[in-house]
């Protein structure tokens, strides 16, 4: 509940407006989708990724895939793997599915895959499988300001 508390502060600081939903935990896209009464288009989803010596948190929306040789490209990386549970655990203290869309809560760098910015509205689980924040994609690019790349794949494309 820290971290959810944490994200609400962060968005009344900036003064975004937001809808939260409580839910049966849920640990997919599909799941949380589902729960929020949402099309999966809408999802934020958090991938925390090694690549070659650091982790970084790569967002994307929920109904696509991340392309790996994309990925790489972009960021100039030789390697690169996702987090096995441990390193989830240890670098965001949420589980698998509950990371939100916020790599300065964790000290981590993140890139945002442009076509989260497609839709108008995104959701994410918020440090917890039963909680969700539903915002607009506008204001939360303007309060983070991530790095913006193109990296993921729809997932009939692969």
């Amino acid at each position: 509940m820290i971290l959810f508390q944490r994200i609400k502060e962060f968005l009344d600081q900036h003064a975004i407006s937001y809808i939260v939903k409580e839910h049966a935990p849920t640990t997919t896209s599909e799941e949380s989708a589902k729960a929020r009464g949402e099309s999966i288009k809408i999802g934020a989803k958090a991938l925390l990724l090694k690549m070659d010596s650091e982790f970084i948190l790569a967002i994307l929306p929920a109904d696509r895939q991340l392309d790996t040789g994309k990925f790489k490209k972009i960021m100039k990386s030789k390697n690169l793997r996702f987090a096995n549970a441990d390193e989830l655990t240890r670098l965001t203290g949420c589980p698998k599915g509950a990371v939100p869309p916020f790599g300065f809560l964790f000290g981590l760098n993140m890139i945002v895959d442009e076509a989260l910015f497609e839709e108008e509205y995104m959701a994410f689980n918020a440090g917890s499988l039963e909680i969700s924040i539903k915002t607009k994609t506008e204001d939360y690019r303007m309060i983070v300001k991530p790095r913006e790349g193109q990296f993921s794949t729809a997932q009939s494309e692969k």
